[in-house]
């Protein structure tokens, strides 16, 4: 009897420890949230004299994860490329972001920022729609001018793990705008920048390479490359 009883305890023992819950891994671990983001972006120390935050412009996610969200990009409005945030036109929100912008008060100039971060293996994926978002918008209007807007773009070596540069010309405007789309990991880094007589190409470049680097620096960049 006493062989019994110890038999039947231990069945029951076992069996409760097979049908326990597994906890849920967490789809945000690992990942930067717009609080540490917002300390990727480049300092205002990084900015030349006669640039300036726009403190409207400034927003970021916080210490908290948004739900991720998706939607058509079939149509953009292509003229969202010349505004901030332009990354939007893919469709694709992430978990957590950062972004401001820099104006300059004597010349105008601008230079935008922002670092997404999205679950596994998206930020290729919106790599990939930005490049979609191009081929969709070959030209728009301009609001301002109602000149027409030419867009240029190509793929980029030696930023990130990837990187793709699109250049918006008008022969209305005084200088070009060049944007520039580079992925770390789980991170997509976007910038904007009408700083420059090349279109802004080299002052893009040169901020890009400055987030790059700090997000890269930064523990908890998680992701696929």
């Amino acid at each position: 009897m006493a062989l019994a009883s110890c038999s039947s305890s231990s069945s029951s023992a076992d069996g409760a420890a097979s049908t326990a819950p597994t906890k849920p891994k967490d789809p945000n671990a690992g990942l930067l949230t717009g609080t540490q983001l917002k300390k990727a972006l480049a300092p205002a120390s990084y900015f030349r004299a006669g640039f300036a935050a726009d403190p409207s412009a400034a927003r970021d996610t916080g210490d908290t994860y948004q739900a991720p969200a998706t939607k058509s990009a079939d149509k953009p409005h292509c003229a969202g490329l010349g505004a901030t945030s332009w990354i939007s036109l893919t469709g694709v929100e992430g978990v957590s972001f950062a972004q401001n912008s820099y104006i300059n008060k004597n010349t105008s100039a601008e230079l935008d920022q922002e670092i997404d971060v999205y679950r596994g293996t998206t930020a290729a994926d919106v790599m990939k729609d930005v490049a979609q978002v191009v081929s969709a918008c070959p030209s728009y209007t301009d609001a301002d001018t109602r000149s027409t807007v030419k867009v240029t773009s190509a793929s980029t070596a030696g930023l990130g793990d990837e990187a793709y540069t699109i250049t918006l010309t008008d022969s209305a405007w005084e200088s070009g705008t060049t944007l520039i789309a580079a992925r770390a990991g789980a991170a997509v880094v976007s910038v904007l920048s009408t700083d420059g007589s090349d279109n802004g190409a080299a002052s893009a470049k040169k901020l890009a390479e400055q987030v790059l680097t700090s997000v890269k620096g930064m523990s908890g960049t998680a992701g696929q490359s």
